[in-house]
């Protein structure tokens, strides 16, 4: 049995930040019923047509959930809701506009008297209050807010990172507090609210460059794909074309890099490189060395004389190329997940699954739950066919 098995989830979810909470809730055995607006649903559904014609945020972030649709705007459709909520519901998750959820009756204060064990987290922006609260927050907003834009990217302009990274943040944060409540409700039976901000998830995430310009300290500069205060931390460009990464950290791998790399070992005892803080301040120096050495190598060549001195190193890998990843077809990493277009592959979660694979069900079309789990509520088939008549469901 799963942990999670037993426990149901409600959820009223669109983009990213709830769904990856609440699609990691099933991966351990939840049940997780999605809410979503008939007619369009989940608006990431939208985002592009990239898995056999199905978006790939939702293809990633929405396996082994149910999806019932739901008009909350209808009377019909919020009595549905408030009963499966009362009915069913160990956690509810819920990431609308600021104060949509309070609107409908679902805030915790609402909910708890009549049903204590109940779990309610609220995702948003920047939380539900303080002044920022009804500010839209899109990801890119949230990595600028957090100050993350002005640590990434080159000297000359700011990058925002590829992945919804505030997105990813606050989600975890969702789930491992979730996790928590469920914990802490076997000993107190009480449920819990949880109010998870976007800006705070990644200020947590943003905790080494904040430290680093304490009490009025220069912060750490852009520098691109490379480190910002270790040297040699990044990528170097190679004689055939490609690219590899290689960091180092101590004395030791400085000497055998020079040694075994660059086969200048004298370079090791030079005083203008002597520790990590002279090589950062000769970076353009040091590089200059580094590229005059890798130009007459091939990538391949580059790492082989890195793994003899061990220093550690990586290929700067494509998509394509992480797809076919050897390391990951060793550990046996991948699985197949049915969608509504056909069976797509999925990566397994992070961890060891030594008594089973994490649930991995299909991805839900639009509604695809929606009679059975209205039955569960005791709705015969004619209010059925009402609500579907009326735009409810």
């Amino acid at each position: 049995m799963r942990p999670l098995t037993g426990i149901t989830v409600v959820t009223l979810e669109h983009a990213i930040a709830a769904p990856f909470a609440t699609r990691q809730l099933a991966d351990l055995g939840a049940r997780v019923i999605k809410i979503e607006r008939p007619g369009s649903g989940d608006f990431a559904r939208g985002y592009d047509t990239r898995v056999h014609g199905l978006a790939s945020h939702f293809v990633w972030t929405n396996r082994s959930k149910e999806s019932l649709t739901l008009d909350v705007k209808q009377p019909g459709a919020m009595d549905v809701l408030h009963r499966l909520v009362r009915e069913h519901a160990d956690v509810l998750v819920q990431n609308l506009a600021p104060g949509a959820a309070a609107r409908l009756g679902l805030s915790y204060e609402a909910l708890s008297a009549a049903k204590p064990g109940l779990i309610v987290c609220d995702i948003s922006g920047y939380g539900n209050d303080g002044p920022y609260r009804d500010k839209k927050a899109y990801d890119l907003l949230i990595q600028g807010e957090a100050g993350f834009l002005s640590v990434t990217g080159t000297p000359e302009v700011p990058s925002k990172a590829g992945p919804s990274i505030a997105d990813i943040a606050a989600g975890m944060y969702a789930y491992s507090n979730i996790l928590a409540a469920l914990l802490a409700r076997q000993s107190t039976g009480r449920g819990r609210h949880i109010d998870i901000s976007m800006l705070e998830s990644l200020g947590e995430w943003m905790s080494y460059p904040l430290y680093y310009a304490f009490d009025g300290a220069a912060p750490p500069p852009r520098s691109g794909a490379n480190h910002a205060t270790i040297y040699p931390y990044g990528l170097f460009p190679t004689g055939d074309g490609k690219t590899v990464l290689l960091g180092l950290q101590n004395e030791r791998e400085w000497s055998a890099f020079c040694d075994m790399v660059l086969e200048r070992p004298p370079l090791a005892k030079e005083e203008r490189f002597a520790g990590n803080a002279r090589r950062n301040a000769a970076r353009d120096e040091l590089e200059r060395i580094i590229l005059e050495t890798f130009s007459t190598l091939t990538a391949d060549q580059v790492i082989a004389r890195l793994e003899l001195a061990r220093i550690a190193n990586a290929r700067a890998n494509d998509m394509h190329e992480v797809w076919n990843h050897p390391q990951l077809r060793a550990r046996d990493r991948w699985r197949s997940v049915a969608t509504p277009a056909g069976d797509v592959p999925a990566l397994l979660p992070p961890g060891s699954w030594d008594d089973g694979d994490p649930r991995m069900d299909p991805v839900p079309a639009l509604g695809a739950h929606t009679n059975q789990i209205l039955a569960e509520l005791g709705i015969g088939a004619e209010q059925i066919v009402a609500l579907r008549s009326a735009g409810a469901i």
